[in-house]
């Protein structure tokens, strides 16, 4: 979805190779960055300030999540053999996360999701570009591949729990203030409660969480189930 370099016959043209390097390169680096962040947020961290932990990320966040939205245009205009219904439900789940609980309310980024996220998001994602990265270049280390299609097992559940915990103190606050909340009588008849959206969005959770998981495993047999895992990773998830 970040930009597998491995296209359907001969790979990118040099060009758009030389941007999908950066592309990679760059989200790489921004979220070995914000794995910095956290870790010394809580090892080095200075007891006099006042700064949260969400203040000390959320420009980091900001810049480098929303710019997975760059995946959803690889995948329409075939720059990666992405599918292109998968990336964008992928891309804006994490964006809504980011910008719609995380960044909307106080209460959210306050509570233990927004570490717990933070620890899987991080690492999955510098896994993740890093792989696609020395794909382009054109060998993935098996390693690489082995910590792609193996940690998820730890991390996918952690960055689950870490987005409902998120949502749910979310929509606490929200039940409070009534953001985003639309009441009846309004002009234009329409009614919306941001609280109910939340938990309604929340309850998604339930069927496409199995879904989802399981087929990661199903991924993880194809590629390590058969030996010869490097030369299989190119065929990108």
């Amino acid at each position: 979805m970040g930009g597998n370099g491995s296209s359907r016959s001969r790979g990118p043209r040099p060009l758009i190779k030389a941007y999908l390097l950066a592309y990679n390169l760059a989200q790489t680096a921004g979220w070995s960055y914000m794995l910095y962040q956290l870790v010394s947020y809580y090892l080095v961290k200075d007891f006099a300030s006042k700064s949260s932990l969400w203040d000390t990320v959320w420009w980091t966040l900001m810049i480098f999540q929303n710019a997975a939205i760059f995946e959803v245009i690889h995948a329409i205009t075939g720059m990666v053999p992405s599918n292109v219904a998968i990336t964008l439900m992928q891309v804006y789940s994490r964006v809504f996360v980011v910008c719609g609980v995380l960044q909307a309310t106080k209460a959210a980024p306050a509570g233990a999701g927004l570490p717990l996220s933070l620890l899987a998001w991080c690492t999955t994602e510098i896994i993740r570009y890093g792989y696609y990265f020395m794909n382009l270049v054109g060998g993935v280390p098996k390693f690489l591949v082995y910590l792609r299609y193996t940690l998820f097992i730890a991390l996918y559940p952690l960055g689950i729990t870490g987005e409902l915990l998120c949502m749910y103190h979310a929509q606490r606050e929200v039940a409070t203030t009534k953001q985003w909340t639309v009441s009846m009588p309004n002009t234009y008849n329409f009614i919306f409660n941001y609280q109910y959206f939340l938990i309604g969005y929340m309850l998604t959770y339930i069927p496409f969480f199995p879904m989802l998981y399981g087929h990661m495993f199903a991924q993880r047999k194809k590629i390590l189930g058969g030996g010869g895992a490097v030369s299989q990773s190119k065929k990108s998830k």
